[in-house]
């Protein structure tokens, strides 16, 4: 493949059939729920098993999948790739603010019944997190013979200015220690023979996200490392058990509380939508389909193709997408979207610097991908920290 990206139009099944066998490096996709969403008809049921095992045909051996899903449905989308001969490896939390819950308040059908309702507000998307078996015996091997396997752990940490060794570094990030310490290990001696540890560039990426949103941030603690107080057992950065005094949390009281400050939120990867990202490249009103606090009557009852330029109901951040294509992508690599809706995975690849292949049963949704993909080539890239 030598474009940037390709959309194909048309039923996905039919479409990955034409692909040749381990011709793809990942697949990040936001396929349907299984929730009969606006009553749309594509929504009726989750991709059966058929249409994952076409992903696994066309991804490399050991090549990464993720799948968004429902709360409600996400067991059968989890199952049915499974059974399609992937390994589930994880599961990822995307947890947002913006959902409205859709509930029916019981008053108005059980008297004394006010305050009873159907539903909870909903404020989370699983991600199933797969792999297509290894052909070879080490991922090491794998990712020399394919490319693929691993995850780019380094390209996707949490940015921080907190020391991340637990005393192990000075305030510059650099301090020696023993060679007895650096023999026992920990993540950030792997390799290391003498010499300095080096201060890692942020947090290790975990299986949670976030949208940064403020009810998000506001059920984190405000000061996480506050919650217990430091007992004179805990494990050094280095995996080592004993005495405050030999730990990392070298002198600390026994018995106080650790001096961290600030959310947990920050632990964790935030990735943030706007408007503006829903439609660059696009024509579209500056009126928005919903007003702030609509409802989900609301919103299944807009008038998305007249207000805004970009109507499809469900479009995902470019930058949780970019995030997520560069876990589990190599540089320059080709992923798969096989249900691309209005194009954010594919828009998200161009900036990464991926190729993309997209699949889109509607013709509509895929002109407003290949708009938004095409705009997103003629911007500047953009540096990686």
């Amino acid at each position: 493949m030598s474009e940037p990206f390709r959309i194909l139009t048309g039923d996905c099944l039919e479409l990955m059939r034409q692909m040749p066998d381990n011709s793809v490096d990942s697949v990040v996709t936001d396929p349907p729920y299984g929730l009969g969403f606006m009553g749309k008809k594509w929504d009726a049921s989750v991709p059966g098993v058929e249409v994952w095992a076409e992903c696994l045909r066309v991804l490399k051996p050991g090549g990464h999948l993720l799948a968004f899903a429902g709360t409600r449905t996400q067991h059968r989308m989890a199952v049915a790739i499974e059974d399609a001969g992937f390994e589930i490896r994880d599961m990822i939390a995307w947890v947002y603010g913006s959902g409205f819950p859709k509930s029916r308040n019981i008053g108005n059908d059980v008297d004394g019944m006010d305050g009873w309702g159907t539903a909870l507000k909903p404020s989370i998307e699983p991600i199933t997190f797969a792999r297509k078996p290894l052909a070879e015996k080490t991922i090491g091997a794998n990712v020399i013979a394919f490319g693929v396997g691993a995850l780019n752990i380094d390209g996707c940490r949490i940015e921080t200015n907190d020391n991340l060794n637990g005393g192990a570094y000075s305030e510059n990030g650099r301090q020696s220690v023993s060679d007895s310490l650096r023999q026992g290990g920990g993540m950030n001696a792997v390799g290391a023979t003498a010499g300095d540890y080096i201060q890692p560039s942020g947090r290790w990426p975990a299986n949670l996200i976030h949208d940064g949103s403020s009810e998000v941030v506001a059920l984190f603690p405000a000061e996480a490392g506050a919650c217990a107080p430091v007992m004179g057992t805990e494990p050094t950065s280095n995996g080592f058990s004993g005495s405050v005094k030999y730990s990392g949390m070298m002198g600390r009281t026994k018995g106080a509380f650790h001096a961290d400050s600030g959310s947990a939120a920050r632990f964790f990867y935030c990735a943030k939508t706007s408007r503006e990202d829903r439609n660059e490249g696009l024509h579209s009103s500056m009126q928005p389909s919903v007003v702030t606090g609509a409802t989900m009557r609301d919103r299944e009852t807009a008038d998305w193709p007249a207000r805004n330029g970009n109507h499809h109901p469900t479009v995902k951040p470019t930058d949780l997408m970019a995030y997520l294509l560069r876990l589990i992508t190599p540089p320059g690599g080709t992923a798969l979207d096989p249900f691309m809706g209005s194009g954010s995975t594919g828009k998200a690849a161009m900036r990464e610097g991926f190729r993309f292949i997209g699949c889109e049963l509607d013709e509509q949704y895929a002109a407003i991908a290949r708009a938004r993909i095409e705009h997103e080539l003629t911007k500047p890239k953009q540096l990686q920290l």
